[in-house]
């Protein structure tokens, strides 16, 4: 893995050789971030990387000029290897990791507000659909802030039915699903 564009363009992002990660593949991210560009100025803005797992999505967003990046993963072993990553890059001081579960964060009603939030949970797990109805409705993205979620293909029926909406672009065998403040959950 590596960090596609920015100031820490063919940096190495380390990853757990674990059934825990499922790194987005280079291929995927280019594609996301090709998309986010023409969305989203970079500078200076706040990003949660939420099941962050090795950090490298949210590594890529900090070295296109977000200003700070908050990464939520549980799995301590995980966030160790961020932490490593952050620390290679020399980016500790605008970087900060929650070792907690997704959900339990994404319920917290003290937090910051990011313009981008970005969530590339374990293709298999569903609680990714609590964690955006919670994202959403507890207002964690800012007014013109974009939430990007990366799914299976495989889960495709299960997650249009509970995010309500049909997934926005396929790369391989992954479905990407934006977000918006217009969305909200009942």
């Amino acid at each position: 893995m590596r960090i596609i564009a920015g100031k820490y363009k063919g940096r190495i992002v380390k990853f757990p050789k674990s059934d825990l990660v499922r790194p987005t593949t280079d291929r995927n991210k280019e594609s996301i971030f090709n998309y986010l560009v023409n969305q989203i100025d970079f500078d200076g803005i706040k990003v949660l990387d939420i099941y962050a797992g090795s950090g490298s999505l949210g590594l890529e967003a900090l070295s296109r000029g977000a200003e700070e990046v908050h990464f939520v993963e549980k799995d301590f072993r995980v966030s160790k290897m961020l932490e490593e990553n952050i620390n290679s890059l020399n980016a500790k001081e605008n970087c900060k990791i929650f070792r907690t579960e997704a959900v339990r964060f994404s319920k917290m009603k003290e937090h910051d507000q990011y313009e981008l939030i970005l969530a590339d949970p374990p293709f298999f797990h569903f609680d990714i659909h609590d964690v955006v109805k919670n994202l959403i409705n507890n207002n964690f993205l800012k007014e013109d802030g974009v939430l990007l979620v990366e799914r299976s293909i495989q889960t495709k029926e299960k997650d249009e039915k509970e995010f309500q909406q049909e997934h926005f672009r396929k790369l391989g065998d992954s479905l990407i699903y934006i977000f918006d403040n217009n969305k909200k959950f009942s």
